[in-house]
């Protein structure tokens, strides 16, 4: 199913806005873009492509990260370092040294992309066409740091993307323009992030320009539609069993590839990596490991049979069931913790 567009349309203070600014090509207009993630990497790029004027990139500061813990540049620094835009990293934009340099930009607009900060008024107010915030769901639905695993841990079959003017309260600013995009069975969330991801950059080219032009006005945000998303921790992905096969299933979707799914064996950890629900396990206790046909096997769920595809125990390479089957013989049978 192809993604849809809805627009909002001019209104006159729009126009006295852009009235501010000379000239409304994308050389005349300095952008500022913050961002952390991948999710931002596909709208920088475009930006750059399309002409417009970028005149630096914020992003996180480098952070520890993989098994040696060495000091881990954002995905968006990299992006904006091989396009040769200038990149800044304040640790909070709250502190007015962080928004020195903001400042001294001069930006007429900002972009947000999954910057991982909350932007203050300060910055809220300095450019003329004001703060736009690319948020990858259809708001209302979905605010917060985790609105795409979360699209999937709600079972829902569309999701998209939304562009909002920002305001003080995060991701509940009026809407510019939105696209929806069919969440498929197979989706986990990387994939739907880069679906998403391209999606937003095509949504973005078609709404900069006419939000520059005064085309578009505003639309407020229906908050008795609101729903929040909070921040994913490791604790999350560990499986209940007594829960249905399908919200396993959603899980085992919604968590990959952070913070992974995982149940308990012989007291290490089992990541479920891939799995599908299928029916059965009527009359059996949640958590037992039964064989399936041919050289499968699944867990009986709280309802249904979580069916395995694909796992990893700890301190293992990952394997389809059939081979961790051949190496762990005792693994059909056995219980695990609910």
């Amino acid at each position: 199913m192809p993604s849809r567009l809805i627009f909002y349309l001019r209104l006159p203070w729009v126009e006295r806005m852009r009235a501010q600014v000379p000239g409304a090509g994308p050389q005349e207009v300095k952008i500022a873009f913050m961002g952390t993630s991948e999710f931002g990497e596909p709208l920088l790029r475009r930006l750059v492509e399309e002409g417009w004027r970028v005149v630096g990139v914020f992003t996180q500061p480098d952070r520890p990260s993989g098994r040696g813990m060495r000091e881990t540049p954002p995905p968006i620094k990299l992006a904006a370092l091989k396009l040769g835009l200038r990149v800044f990293q304040p640790a909070d934009l709250k502190d007015p040294e962080g928004r020195k340099a903001l400042k001294e930009l001069e930006p007429d607009l900002i972009i947000v992309a999954a910057y991982g900060q909350i932007l203050p008024e300060e910055v809220l107010e300095l450019p003329r066409f004001g703060c736009l915030v690319v948020h990858p769901s259809l708001l209302p639905r979905h605010r917060g740091p985790s609105p795409i695993p979360f699209a999937i841990l709600s079972g829902d079959e569309i999701t998209g993307v939304s562009i909002i003017l920002a305001e003080r309260k995060p991701d509940a600013g009026p809407i510019l323009s939105q696209c929806e995009v069919p969440i498929e069975p197979e989706d986990t969330t990387l994939s739907l992030t880069q679906k998403l991801a391209s999606e937003a950059a095509d949504l973005l080219s078609q709404t900069l320009p006419r939000w520059i032009r005064g085309e578009i006005s505003p639309r407020p945000q229906e908050e008795e539609k609101a729903t929040k998303t909070k921040k994913l921790t490791k604790k999350m992905g560990e499986i209940d069993w007594s829960s249905s096969a399908q919200e396993i299933w959603r899980k085992v979707r919604a968590f990959h590839p952070w913070p992974g799914c995982f149940t308990r064996w012989k007291g290490r950890s089992l990541k479920i990596l891939k799995a599908y629900p299928v029916p059965g396990g009527e009359g059996k206790e949640a958590g037992l490991v039964v064989p399936l046909e041919g050289e499968g096997a699944g867990v009986v769920t709280g309802e249904g049979i979580l069916k395995l595809c694909r796992v990893q125990l700890e301190g293992r390479r990952e394997l389809e069931i059939a081979e961790f089957l051949r190496g762990q013989r005792d693994f059909v049978g056995s219980k695990l913790p609910c």
